[in-house]
């Protein structure tokens, strides 16, 4: 992809990774993931904003090849895939300076082995002047490392974001306009990386908000071009409000956990109560991802094996602790063999899930009717409780 033309003296630059199909990995692309960087040209000055990973280093070397000179390379964000060709410009433009947040320095040296002396560090709210355009920069803690901050360039109305408001998605697309399809990945990119940090978004939602930009320029996905809209969707994401939605992960391994399962389903429904079903086997993490934004309670259905949940569910059940989402209520639902200690160690999986337990319902072998008795006592409490929220 060439560089593309944002407003005068602004460009986008970067590359579209069309074929990526996971990340750190763990996280599914099922639709690619873009890299973007930002070439702000001034009266006087020149700056870079992000790079790229540096498995595109020649995408971005390519878009810089006509370009002479690079006064600041400006690093929102440590990880990698924004940082990791910070060394080849730095050997292209030898004399720029590496401007981050003063906790930035550190992890850009011990990630990248950049000389100290190469980097400038920036307080939260200092102005950097390009001559006719400055940059203005905000510290954005923990969205999602320690170190990150977002960039105003305030004569041209934009918002330089790094991760905040990213998107996982390979398009042809400069600007996501009103299409869906762009959010549905700004969803699933909140659920799988920035729902852990749900209190300090609200803090920097904050911060941000007395800035007057038009454009919202992530460094992953199109850039928002209807910025009311991302805004809107994440203070709804980072809100303690939740739906009348319950997400099931489950896994089965001779049917009876599924029959429970699909049981609790049509009792939810004939209750006027939404659910999104998960077969460990073979869903897609990002999905859960997704549902666990939102929901108002999670129901854990699994089969024992030697005594505990099965290991996917195990896994699943981690990852929710480790994602923190908004839950106000958890079950568990499964099927064991002779004996199970099912309900202990997934409680103890769930320490940083502040829900409130509904029980278990558990049936040895196949579900009996006493058992589809406590699956509808279960139904008509969840109900009771989601009238609540």
């Amino acid at each position: 992809m060439k560089a593309r033309r944002i407003c005068s003296g602004v460009r986008w630059m970067g590359a579209v990774d069309w074929n990526r199909r996971l990340f750190d990995a763990l996280i599914p692309l099922p639709d690619g993931t873009s890299y973007n960087a930002y070439l702000v040209k001034g009266s006087e000055k020149t700056a870079l904003l992000d790079t790229v990973d540096p498995t595109m280093e020649n995408v971005l070397m390519q878009q810089l090849s006509d370009v002479e000179t690079i006064d600041y390379i400006v690093a929102h964000h440590a990880e990698q895939d924004h940082s990791g060709t910070i060394p080849a410009v730095l050997r292209k433009y030898p004399h720029a300076r590496l401007v981050c947040s003063q906790k930035a320095k550190a992890m850009l040296v011990d990630h990248l082995h950049v000389p100290p002396e190469n980097i400038q560090t920036v307080k939260d709210g200092e102005t950097l002047s390009l001559g006719n355009k400055t940059l203005q920069f905000v510290y954005t803690p923990w969205v999602h490392w320690p170190e990150t901050m977002v960039t105003h360039l305030p004569e041209d109305k934009i918002l330089f974001t790094c991760d905040f408001f990213g998107s996982h998605l390979a398009t042809s697309g400069l600007y996501a306009g009103d299409n869906p399809y762009v959010y549905e990945a700004a969803k699933r990119y909140y659920g799988e990386i920035m729902m852990p940090f749900r209190k300090a978004i609200q803090n920097n939602l904050t911060k941000i908000a007395d800035l007057e930009f038009d454009l919202i320029a992530p460094s992953h996905g199109p850039i928002h071009d209807k910025p009311a809209r991302i805004l809107d969707a994440y203070r709804d994401w980072v809100s303690d409000s939740v739906s009348n939605l319950v997400v099931i992960p489950y896994i089965s391994m001779h049917g009876s956990t599924e029959t429970m399962v699909d049981y609790l389903v049509s009792a939810l429904a004939e209750r006027g109560v939404n659910v999104q079903t998960f077969n460990l086997e073979v869903t897609d993490i990002g999905k859960l991802a997704i549902s666990l934004v939102d929901a108002a309670t999670i129901v854990i259905g699994t089969p024992t094996v030697h005594m505990g949940p099965h290991p996917a569910v195990f896994s699943a059940t981690h990852l929710a602790n480790a994602l923190r989402p908004k839950l106000k209520y958890a079950a568990i639902i499964g099927s064991y063999g002779w004996g199970t200690k099912v309900v202990e160690q997934i409680s103890g999986l769930i320490p940083n899930l502040k829900v409130e337990i509904l029980g278990a319902v558990l049936c040895k072998g196949l579900p009996r009717p006493e058992d589809f008795t406590a699956l509808d006592g279960l139904a008509d409490t969840i109900k009771e409780k989601h009238s609540q929220v």
